[in-house]
């Protein structure tokens, strides 16, 4: 791929926009652009080889399967977020897996090696890197917090508040949302079953906050959901 379109590439994600235009040039050497179909894996390597994806375009999954199969989904990713080896040690052991919810995702990887010095040489970008890590332990803590003190209808509301948030179109009264995750995907999420999360989603809609199919979710008040 082209120099000029990994330039742009990486001047769409937060992290990298405010480099100067030299600055941008110099990294685009360095990233690879990988476009991953629905259901890929994005590779984390390991060692020296050790990878950091940033999300340009698409919806990622990041989960890990326990002893008997079970996936536990962490986090779900859209445009402007990033994954992998976020500890940027080369020795980090990493269980956890991605997976491109969407056709057509694209992500830009470093290895590990190659951003460390990228940070070490902007120190401004560095700090904003650490800001946004930090988001994600708040995050996690906060998924905790939910599991510990939220029954599972509470968790699922509290779920597609913050997915209406992050990836919703507010059309009049409605909030919109593209529907590309089961409800597998869901119940991973908030840590439930599939059956569960049926038995829920029907009766939001029966309540009248919602109304679902495959292919979208229309949340229909959205001050209900605000």
């Amino acid at each position: 791929m082209c120099i000029e379109t990994k330039y742009i590439y990486l001047r769409s994600h937060p992290l990298f926009s405010e480099l100067n235009e030299i600055q941008l040039a110099e990294i685009s050497t360095l990233v690879k652009v990988h476009t991953a179909y629905r259901g890929e894996s994005v590779d984390y390597g390991d060692g020296d080889f050790s990878k950091i994806y940033f999300v340009v375009k698409g919806k990622i999954k990041i989960a890990e399967a326990n002893e008997m199969g079970e996936e536990l989904i962490k986090d779900i990713l859209t445009e402007g977020d990033f994954f992998g080896n976020l500890s940027l040690c080369d020795n980090a052991s990493l269980d956890e897996y991605a997976e491109a919810l969407t056709a057509n995702s694209i992500v830009c990887g470093f290895k590990v090696s190659d951003f460390r010095k990228i940070l070490q040489n902007n120190p401004m970008m560095a700090l904003n890197y650490l800001n946004k890590v930090s988001g994600k332990l708040r995050k996690l803590e906060n998924r905790h917090a939910d599991l510990v003190f939220r029954d599972a209808k509470a968790r699922l509301i509290r779920f597609i508040k913050n997915w209406a948030l992050t990836d919703g179109s507010r059309i009049g009264n409605k909030i919109v949302l593209n529907n590309y995750l089961t409800h597998t995907d869901i119940a991973g999420c908030i840590s439930t079953s599939r059956q569960s999360v049926n038995v829920l989603f029907n009766e939001l809609r029966d309540s009248g906050m919602l109304y679902y199919n495959r292919k979208r979710i229309e949340l229909n008040d959205s001050r209900v959901w605000n």
